[in-house]
């Protein structure tokens, strides 16, 4: 609201938990609420339990991923059902690591959903920094007709990254070949710039690590925060 935003997303990775206390926070507060997902998807069928052979790198920064990411907001009631029954078949038959969707399950569940393409643990974007431009293409193309022109989007993002520098003229320039709106996010895991330190030290606790602990996990940035327009 401070930053005179008239509307906000809630994507947390992969359920809807706080989907209704964050409706109600928002209609308080003036602020049209957009109900969304950071989706876990499967490499091949939400099924079987498999490694993504081509991804540049897992979440901790080593090894292969075993999903990509993928986030969908929802555009109506029709969509808000369909994004319900995706995190619930998650769940109860894609669990692996994490609860995992795939592309068959989309495809009967995308109605009243915007798809974007996501951060750099997108299939998008993993494809573009493995060199394999061409198989990027038609991923674009396969989301595209499934969605509707008006319904993906290309996601852009920095947070100081260089694999972002290297992969966001990759990413503009696909969306201009094939036509498909870009939209600018930003990756939000604590309100201020100034919480980065504070949100450290709860994925020291979450994790069972020190602050000292040289193997633990952290995040590569401290600008994982709320940004203004």
């Amino acid at each position: 609201k401070s930053l005179n935003m008239p509307a906000l997303a809630l994507t947390d990775h992969g359920n809807m938990f706080g989907s209704l206390n964050f409706e109600k926070l928002c209609h308080v507060n003036g602020i049209n609420p957009i109900v969304g997902c950071e989706f876990y998807v499967a490499y091949g069928s939400h099924f079987e339990k498999n490694i993504v052979p081509y991804s540049h790198k897992g979440e901790d920064g080593e090894g292969k991923a075993k999903y990509f990411h993928l986030v969908l907001l929802c555009e109506n009631q029709t969509g808000y059902k369909n994004m319900s029954w995706l995190c619930s078949l998650a769940y109860t038959e894609g669990m692996y690591y994490k609860p995992r969707i795939d592309w068959e399950l989309l495809q009967k569940y995308h109605e009243g959903l915007i798809c974007c393409s996501a951060c750099i643990a997108g299939e998008l974007p993993q494809l573009l920094m493995a060199g394999m431009d061409k198989e990027a293409e038609e991923l674009v193309l396969k989301y595209k007709e499934l969605f509707g022109p008006d319904h993906y989007y290309i996601e852009l993002q920095d947070h100081g990254l260089p694999e972002q520098k290297e992969l966001n003229p990759k990413l503009i320039a696909l969306a201009r070949k094939l036509d498909v709106p870009l939209v600018a996010t930003n990756d939000a895991h604590y309100l201020k710039k100034e919480d980065a330190y504070n949100h450290e030290v709860l994925l020291c606790i979450q994790t069972g690590k020190r602050m000292s602990d040289e193997d633990r996990m952290r995040f590569e940035t401290e600008e994982l925060y709320v940004k203004s327009p």
